[in-house]
């Protein structure tokens, strides 16, 4: 942890587990200015972690009949995912990224279009949004709008947060409760999680480092982006949680306590899945799979939001476990043909995730 804020990260805080012993440590500073530490129990945004959370809550309602993994969207949602995109994508396509329904992002942030090649890419739209109440049918309907990424149910998966935003619509369709307060009381809570919730206003309540941003050197110095209305990723990235918290979640799920052994198996069915970053990943149903060299299988996921970064992984047999948190982001800057470039807290991280991982 400590190379990883040598290497230009300001502060790095995680948990490791083996069997039954655990480790927790923190290195730099949750505040630049103030040089205030970052402590290992801080609470994080904990980004696409969030993704986990609603696949299992779908899986749920999926044990109870209410929902069928490969019967259309359009079955449950016509108002949303009207005709023939209604009837040819299915529940599991929206849960393994195959739905073909592009990523909103670009739409909902428009000074961010255009990257890396475009001169005019600003963080303006970071700005102007950050106290903006986003409904999620309004991003799911840019998304909607959008040239399609490719047929529903193709080989290999795009990356969409749309997707997700779907599935939280499909949750509260079928409970007749908010996505959120769902997850919160049948998934949260059965994992015995106190410190995991979905933020109610723009701030992190809590001990928290700040949270900064640097979008491949756009924004230069980072910019602290820990207060912000996360309703533009809701039940796909809206989280907050702690380094504890998660450990204990993926704990619980991989054991089958969440959901059941044949939920869980459908969880970890993967295909190829074309990340944001344009890096290629095996995803299940909101689960991806890791693989070290030399080291083994693991399951889990990443996620990041604006400012803040954080990975967890959990050994197949479910004995070692790692979550770690950072409080800067896409700190990688391009060339000029527009691919970002190595930086030392790339192999930092690296290090840090096999000496946690790796016996």
């Amino acid at each position: 942890m400590d190379a990883v804020h040598r290497a230009g990260i300001p502060g790095v805080f995680g948990e490791v587990r083996d069997g039954g012993r655990t480790w927790r440590g923190a290195s730099g500073v949750a505040d630049v200015a103030t040089g205030r530490p970052v402590r290992p129990g801080m609470r994080q945004r904990v980004g696409s972690i969030t993704k986990t959370f609603t696949a299992a809550a779908v899986m749920q309602q999926v044990e109870q009949g209410r929902i069928r993994l490969d019967a259309p969207i359009g079955d449950y949602l016509p108002h949303l995912v009207p005709g023939e995109r209604g009837r040819s994508i299915t529940v599991r396509m929206l849960l393994n990224h195959t739905s073909g329904i592009p990523d909103y992002l670009p739409y909902a942030f428009p000074s961010l279009q255009g990257f890396p090649t475009s001169p005019d890419v600003s963080a303006d739209s970071l700005d102007d949004n950050r106290f903006r109440r986003f409904r999620p049918a309004e991003l799911i309907a840019m998304g909607l709008a959008a040239p399609p990424t490719g047929a529903p149910g193709g080989p290999v998966g795009v990356y969409s947060n749309s997707n997700y935003l779907l599935l939280g619509e499909l949750l509260e369709q079928v409970t007749g409760t908010p996505a959120e307060e769902y997850i919160t009381r049948h998934v949260i809570a059965r994992a015995g999680l106190r410190h995991t919730e979905f933020p109610t206003g723009p701030r992190v309540r809590g001990p928290h480092p700040r949270m900064y941003e640097a979008f491949y050197g756009v924004i230069d110095p980072p910019r602290d982006y820990s207060v912000y209305d996360m309703s533009w990723v809701g039940t796909g990235a809206a989280l907050v949680s702690t380094m504890p918290d998660v450990n204990r979640f993926y704990a619980e799920l991989l054991a089958g306590r969440i959901v059941g052994p044949a939920s869980l198996a459908e969880m970890q069915r993967t295909i190829p899945v074309r990340a944001l970053d344009g890096s290629t990943v095996d995803y299940g149903l909101g689960l991806h799979r890791f693989a070290l060299p030399g080291c083994g299988t693991f399951w889990g996921h990443d996620g990041t939001v604006w400012g803040a970064g954080t990975m967890t992984m959990t050994s197949a047999d479910g004995t070692r476990q790692m979550s770690v948190a950072v409080n800067l982001i896409r700190w990688n800057k391009p060339d000029a043909s527009g691919r970002p470039q190595p930086h030392p807290i790339d192999g930092a991280l690296r290090t840090l995730y096999r000496t946690a991982m790796c016996d």
